[in-house]
């Protein structure tokens, strides 16, 4: 007989527990819109300013593309560093500070002089971006119980779709009218007054803080504890992979749009905002689908959106259809299913640890940030000036996340 899966991993000593908050359902979804924004806003923004900063900077397509890979794998690691001190001392602290710092950082892109400089504050930027991205994810768990906190974390990426619709539209005009330091410069004063509205009006959601949560050998052995646990396993993959297919489109687009097919920034925004209309579609789906088939069985769903995107993009690439709408079409497909799998993906990956939701969120964050990482340096010797490396990196991810959607999320999720 098959051993039991592994347990959620216990505490040694239960700790004092505090009051749990009065926040509505709309302080809520509008706090976790904000601070999950960060992650889009800091890549989507940016995408115009991509092949401008290749021309300023006399950057290669490598270094171009490390600046958003630099970016991404801070924001894992610094996860593993925030997650464990946000479970020690309470998610508002490590909000303030690390709002503070992705200020910081992203005046200091701006300001760059040098491609080596920008992707040391881009770098900073990720590890500051990644303290509101963990802190979003546990305070979900502080609130909710897992199905009723993935509905709540679609309302909110309903909101961030609204933020990922308008930051390439914003970052298009702004790199237009003032170039590449343009867009920088707006995500900083977007940062500004995240940092603003978190300080004002986000109460402590932590009720009961962990001690020992940032000790070491409790915490290696709290961290191998939850990666044997088969629902965070299927969960943190599942939206690993999906994220990976995303970062692919973010990561490319701007050069297929705009280098191959002879978009403007303005109208590559726009067509990246007519994909973020495509999330926020899934997201409505994915709140609705929930209440009537579950967890599971919304990702199962989802899955058919995500397989015809990277199917028929690669299909199109290889007949050599190179116009907008052979990458657009399938890209809005995509996105669509990601739209589904991301909100149950952020909630699935926490609701088995009460107690340590902000370890669970950073080590679900690395996989994450290690998955995009790779996609970036990929892609920084794969971009050839065709569509294929885009529409093939699809397929691939747009694959692995059908694949674990069918399997092992069916097996070991709720």
């Amino acid at each position: 007989m098959p051993a039991p899966p592994p347990t959620a991993p216990r505490l040694a000593t239960p700790p004092a527990t505090r009051p749990l908050p009065a926040v509505s359902l709309g302080l809520a979804a509008f706090s976790l819109a904000l601070l999950l924004g960060l992650q889009p806003l800091s890549t989507d923004v940016y995408l115009p300013a991509l092949p401008m900063l290749t021309l300023a900077l006399g950057a290669t397509m490598g270094s171009v593309q490390l600046t958003m890979s630099a970016l991404i794998l801070a924001f894992g690691v610094a996860q593993m560093v925030w997650g464990p001190v946000a479970d020690r001392v309470g998610r508002r602290p490590v909000l303030l500070l690390g709002l503070g710092l992705y200020c910081t950082a992203s005046v200091g892109a701006a300001g760059a002089g040098s491609i080596e400089a920008l992707v040391v504050w881009r770098a900073l930027q990720g590890a500051a971006m990644a303290a509101a991205v963990v802190c979003a994810r546990a305070i979900v768990r502080d609130l909710y119980e897992p199905e009723q906190g993935a509905q709540v974390m679609a309302l909110a990426l309903s909101g961030l779709g609204l933020i990922a619709l308008s930051g390439p539209l914003a970052g298009g005009l702004a790199a237009a009218r003032w170039g590449w330091r343009g867009p920088l410069a707006l995500v900083a004063l977007v940062g500004a007054a995240c940092l603003v509205f978190v300080a004002w009006r986000l109460p402590e959601t932590l009720r009961a803080p962990n001690p020992q949560a940032t000790r070491l050998a409790p915490l290696l052995r709290l961290w191998a504890d939850i990666a044997r646990h088969p629902v965070f396993r299927a969960w943190a993959l599942l939206v690993a992979c999906t994220y990976g297919g995303l970062f692919t489109i973010l990561a490319a687009s701007s050069f297929i749009y705009m280098d191959l097919l002879g978009l403007s920034p303005t109208a590559y925004g726009a067509a990246m905002g007519l994909g973020s209309l495509s999330y926020i579609a899934g997201t409505l789906v994915c709140r609705r689908w929930i209440a009537r088939h579950g967890m599971a069985g919304t990702v199962r769903r989802g899955a058919w959106p995500t397989l015809a995107g990277g199917a028929s993009m690669a299909l199109l690439a290889a007949a050599g259809a190179h116009q907008v709408w052979a990458v657009l079409l399938p890209q809005c497909l995509f996105v669509f299913g990601h739209g589904i799998h991301q909100p149950c993906g952020q909630a699935g990956v926490v609701g088995p640890f009460p107690r340590a939701a902000g370890a669970a969120s950073a080590l679900a964050g690395l996989v994450l940030a290690l998955v995009a990482y790779a996609v970036g340096r990929w892609l920084g010797v794969a971009l050839d000036g065709s569509v294929r490396p885009l529409a093939y990196g699809l397929a691939f991810w747009a694959a692995l996340t059908v694949g674990i959607a069918w399997t092992l999320v069916q097996r070991g999720a709720p």
